[in-house]
């Protein structure tokens, strides 16, 4: 049985990247020929782990080879720490030094997928008879996203996920959410219940007045399609709030 509880836990230059300036020791000599070639044979030798942020940075971004192809990728870490370029969104990196929107698309990606692979549970599949089993899904879902994000984990009659879906994407401290758009991927993949979770960018895991109004919108309609909302998530910094153990709401009529 699934028992709801609170869980603890300026310029745009879409070239190549070249610097204009050689790298010099103190004692006035050149620096490293080819730092491509020498980074290049690191990797090949001890892998990417060996390599630093700004080398595996100016690789993602295309660096060619030059007096020092990597300058503009630590030029770009200077401005904006790894962490917060994974937060995005596109076309805050594309207004960025050195970025542009093709550049800011390819970074994104890269970290996505560096992301995925890092994913600790697997979604599909998972049985859920509480919410702290999914704790680890949510808190790699929702870190570091600086705006709202509405997500629904649609799930077979054994409670096991089908499914994960973005239902929206809002502003810093809302998200329009439409009972429709959580609603047509269950019915899509004929999942017998749902649970949907959404992050607090201000920390506070507590619900509002609009989550719980949402709530109560969500679970009459699933009610009328047979498709049961389980449980409202709200992801904080630290905490995981279950609606359903904070109060669900009261059924509405008309």
């Amino acid at each position: 049985m699934f028992k709801p509880a609170r869980i603890q836990d300026n310029a745009q230059v879409e070239g190549p990247i070249v610097a204009t300036g050689g790298c010099r020791g103190e004692a006035g000599g050149p620096g490293p020929a080819d730092p491509l070639a020498e980074a290049r044979e690191r990797l090949r030798r001890f892998g990417p782990r060996a390599l630093s942020d700004a080398e595996l940075l100016g690789w993602v971004l295309d660096a060619r080879a030059g007096a020092d192809p990597f300058a503009a990728a630590r030029g770009l870490l200077a401005t904006l720490p790894l962490t917060d370029l994974a937060a995005g969104p596109a076309t805050r990196l594309a207004a960025l030094p050195g970025l542009g929107p093709a550049r800011a698309r390819r970074l994104l990606a890269a970290l996505e997928l560096g992301r995925r692979a890092a994913v600790p549970v697997p979604v599909a599949g998972l049985l859920v008879r509480r919410p702290e089993d999914l704790a680890g899904v949510l808190r790699d879902e929702f870190r570091g996203l600086d705006r709202e994000r509405f997500i629904a984990l649609y799930l077979d009659a054994r409670h096991r996920v089908r499914a994960l879906e973005t239902v929206s994407i809002g502003s810093l401290n809302a998200s329009l959410v439409h009972p429709r758009e959580v609603f047509k991927p269950a019915i899509a993949l004929s999942a017998a219940a749902v649970i949907v979770a959404h992050n607090h960018p201000s920390g506070d895991p507590r619900p509002s007045g609009d989550d719980l109004e949402l709530t109560g919108r969500l679970d009459k309609c699933g009610e009328l399609l047979g498709i049961a909302l389980l449980d409202h998530l709200v992801v904080g910094d630290a905490d995981i709030t279950s609606i359903r153990e904070y109060g669900w709401p009261a059924p509405t009529h008309g």
